[in-house]
């Protein structure tokens, strides 16, 4: 590892202001070269509004930023990028049909006036790639490269155009454990290269593998600096949430009880009319949870759409407790006795403008506990709320108010509490704890549990492998639209599962 070198970078008493908020407060962050800075926090402690003023996306309220300590006022990313600031974002912003070289110097080509000089734009961004070890095909459509390779050309894009100081916003959000392991690898070959790198996470883990330094936002602000010899991951998630937090739930050994679920040979398209699950298979008995691993992509969303009754599907058996769910709406679905967390909670879980009491009876609003002949029982509605405001720790001053003005952990906390409330026999959870603070995951993860020991059979769905490995009893792994493996928590290889997630090494 290079020495750590002179400050590059500084951001001194940054504060942005939107209408009602207040999304950094006198923010300073300091940047070496041959650094790696972590900025680690939770969704919505301002990490994203801190690099986009860095990046020039947003102009800073208060403060300034200074480069190789010279004063900067940037009204654009252009700017930004012509002070050697570049930015690797966590959706990439490629053209899927041009190649790699294309992508690579779009917008910057070199020239043979008039025309673009494709074989040097090839021959520089075949020699970036090697100088860095970014193995890629530049002639490679880029349509046709796995995510960690689409991710490796966003990096070049950045160094193609002389970034000294490289922001990555979560990037290792949509990557399989091995291509996780080979991104911190570049990235510390950056820094000793001299590049200073920010890194925007919220997984622990990582930061403690790679970070030099550990910059921790909450609430807008910078609540301490540390680094990873000083500190670990339960000090970490204390620092990000203001109290101290079981980063892993206790759990006893599961009892299976009978088929919950049982699915032969489903199919279903995507939203292009294009196969998107391949014959799939599989059981979920009472008192289990089976957890589906793999990289977003890969069919799970419509999966978990087909069992809910949310996509069109066809299959030689889809049942739940013996009777069939094949061709049913999600609203007979959910009578059966399937509760739903949906993956994307604000477009399928809630109505924002509806009041939480309103939300906690989305799919029930029909049972004689809560109307009448067309009228609604507010009283029961509201008795309900109540009860589950307080089982489930929503954050409210009201049951009354509106969903969408709660945070996401407490939005979450709301789809969890309706869909457990009906004590559901099958449970499918769908990136259950996508864009929530660490308490509410420890929150969310515990109640899984607690479904799973009252009988509930849990199909659990999620792009963290951690999660799934931590819930799960059962461990099958996505590729392709297929089930490539399902495999018993004890028999668990996180090597394995990283390959299987990657589409090799797969059998049953």
């Amino acid at each position: 590892m290079t020495d750590i070198g002179e400050i590059v970078l500084e951001a001194r008493g940054l504060t942005k202001r939107f209408p009602g908020v207040v999304a950094n407060e006198d923010v300073s962050l300091t940047v070496r070269s041959g650094q790696i800075v972590a900025l680690l926090g939770e969704n919505g402690a301002g990490k994203s509004t801190l690099v986009k003023m860095i990046y020039g996306l947003y102009t800073p309220d208060e403060g300034e930023i200074l480069v190789h300590g010279t004063p900067v006022s940037f009204s654009s990313s252009r700017d930004a990028i012509r002070a050697g600031i570049g930015m690797v974002h966590q959706h990439f912003q490629l053209v899927p049909v041009f190649t790699v070289a294309e992508n690579v110097v779009l917008g910057d080509e070199p020239r043979r006036w008039p025309f673009v000089n494709m074989r040097k734009a090839r021959e520089d961004v075949a020699r970036l790639a090697e100088e860095y070890g970014l193995q890629v095909d530049v002639d490679a459509r880029v349509a046709d490269l796995p995510v960690g390779a689409q991710q490796r050309v966003e990096i070049l894009k950045a160094l193609y155009r002389k970034a000294g100081i490289l922001i990555m916003d979560e990037p290792t959000a949509v990557l399989t454990p091995q291509e996780t392991d080979e991104l911190l690898k570049t990235m510390r070959a950056f820094a000793d290269s001299g590049v200073a790198v920010i890194f925007i996470t919220h997984k622990l883990r990582e930061v403690l593998a790679v970070a030099d330094s550990i910059e921790v936002l909450r609430d807008g602000k910078v609540v301490g600096t540390t680094v990873p010899a000083e500190t670990d991951q339960a000090g970490l998630a204390q620092m990000m949430v203001g109290r101290s937090v079981l980063l892993t739930v206790a759990k006893n050994a599961a009892t299976p009880g009978d088929v919950i679920l049982d699915v032969a040979g489903l199919s279903a398209n995507n939203d292009l009319g294009l196969p998107a699950v391949r014959d799939v298979s599989l059981q979920v008995r009472a008192g289990e949870i089976l957890g589906i691993a793999g990289v977003e992509g890969n069919g799970q969303r419509e999966l978990v759409e087909a069992l809910t009754g949310l996509r069109p599907s066809s299959s030689s058996t889809m049942t739940v407790a013996g009777r069939s769910i094949a061709g049913a709406t999600p609203h007979a679905i959910h009578a059966m006795g399937v509760g739903h967390v949906p993956e994307d909670r604000e477009k399928d879980g809630l109505v924002g403008p509806y009041s939480i009491a309103d939300n906690m009876v989305l799919n029930r609003f029909d049972e004689a506990e809560f109307a009448s002949r067309g009228v609604r029982n507010r009283a029961a509605v509201d008795a309900l709320a109540v009860g589950l405001v307080d089982e489930f720790d929503v954050r409210t001053p009201s049951i009354a108010t509106t969903v969408e003005s709660l945070s996401g952990g407490n939005k979450q906390k709301v789809v969890i509490a309706r869909e457990l409330a009906a004590k559901p026999d099958l449970l499918i959870a769908s990136q259950p704890t996508r864009g929530v603070d660490v308490g509410s995951i420890e929150f969310i993860h515990s109640r899984i549990i607690e479904a799973r020991d009252r009988g509930a059979a849990v199909l659990l769905v999620s792009a963290e492998l951690d999660e799934v490995l931590g819930l799960a009893d059962r461990v099958a792994v996505m590729y392709g639209g297929e089930l490539v493996a399902q495999m018993a928590s004890a028999d668990v290889d996180r090597a394995r599962i990283g390959r299987l997630m990657a589409g090799g090494d797969a059998h049953t």
